[in-house]
């Protein structure tokens, strides 16, 4: 599989380096060639530095190839503009983005994009433990 990832932080770099070891073909693109340190030193796929909200950079990526494309940058507006380049100009079959803001998702999900919300994420998972907590000490 195919498989481009839109930003090296801690997210990134650690899924790039997962998917580069079950074999997959990863390419991670970033605009600080210097965020690439955090892929792990296994990583056997490639890297481009650029703007991925460029249509270049997408097309320098292989993004006509790609069966995935991860928008996991910091910032919410620049994963919908790659995500939505991706989906509505380059037709990736699956299309994700990172999403910090729980609002959103719903935007981006009338656009065909997936979405992983880290808050939402987070708080379920809080809500989950603060529960379970509260039921064993009832019992």
């Amino acid at each position: 599989m195919r498989v481009i990832i839109c930003g090296s932080g801690k997210l990134g770099a650690n899924l790039a380096g997962r998917l580069s070891l079950e074999g997959h073909e990863v390419v991670i693109v970033d605009l600080d060639e210097e965020d690439f340190r955090r892929l792990p030193p296994d990583y056997s796929g490639f890297t481009v530095v650029g703007d991925a909200t460029e249509a270049e950079v997408l097309e320098q990526a292989g993004v006509r190839e790609a069966d995935v494309l991860v928008a996991a940058t910091n910032y919410d507006n620049t994963n919908v503009m790659i995500a939505q380049l991706a989906r509505q100009v380059y037709s990736v079959p699956r299309v994700v983005a990172r999403v910090y803001e729980p609002s959103r998702e719903t935007v981006y999900r009338q656009l065909g994009i997936d979405t992983v919300c880290p808050t939402t994420l987070s708080l379920e998972f809080f809500e989950q433990l603060i529960l379970s907590c509260s039921l064993e000490s009832e019992g």
